[in-house]
């Protein structure tokens, strides 16, 4: 079992196939896209990052695609053009793996680390990914964690052992949590949601500045 680069084994296996469904679905779309990565996606960042954003899952033709989560396709348009806004990123654009971008004090990974059919997991899929994201959310010096759209929201909870009632999603919310850490809610910055003026550019600058009040503030 090893990591990706210098990230613990616990918080990925790049041969994992405990989701049957999963595994069958990357299987055809491997057949399909041969050049695609089709496996698990790895966690993209620093160890030691003290920001992790979670998303749901990877695209097909995105992070399914290039290795790198919110890589490739629309969705990681705005997130990492924002990233690179508030200084959490080397460049605004992200097209592929090995394409010379950094992540500075943050990490990207996703709640279920395979592509799902209709991009949407299962809930027992969701439950069995999970121990990778609580692996994950241990490290020491992560403070903050944004969850993208309820569903990452609902897995970071679960992951740490928390009750989702206690924590209702709504965008820009900010929870204090039982472990000192601190869970901040954005809408998903999918097509849909940018196209459709659910998430605008300002609405994301707005949990961004609130990140990053968070982070500069004295311990």
């Amino acid at each position: 079992m090893s990591a990706r680069g210098n990230l613990p084994a616990a918080w990925y296996r790049g041969d994992c196939r405990a989701c049957p469904r999963l595994s069958r679905f990357l299987d055809r779309v491997r057949r399909s896209h041969g050049d695609y990565h089709c496996k698990p996606v790895a966690p993209c960042g620093a160890r030691r990052a003290q920001l992790l954003v979670v998303g749901l899952a990877p695209g097909k033709h995105g992070a399914n695609a290039t290795g790198r989560p919110f890589t490739g396709d629309h969705a990681g348009v705005l997130l990492y053009r924002t990233l690179h806004r508030f200084g959490f990123c080397s460049t605004p654009h992200s097209r592929r793996r090995g394409d010379g971008l950094k992540l500075h004090n943050c990490r990207i990974t996703n709640a279920v680390k395979c592509l799902p059919p209709a991009n949407k997991p299962s809930a027992d899929e969701v439950a069995r990914c999970n121990r990778y994201l609580a692996a994950e959310l241990t490290e020491p010096h992560l403070k903050l964690i944004l969850a993208l759209g309820h569903l990452a929201h609902r897995a970071v909870l679960r992951a740490l052992g928390l009750t989702a009632g206690r924590y209702p999603f709504a965008h820009n919310a900010r929870h204090a949590l039982d472990n000192g850490l601190a869970l901040i809610d954005s809408y998903h910055c999918s097509r849909y949601n940018t196209r459709t003026g659910r998430l605008t550019e300002a609405m994301f600058d707005q949990v961004f500045e609130q990140i990053a009040a968070q982070l500069s503030a004295p311990a």
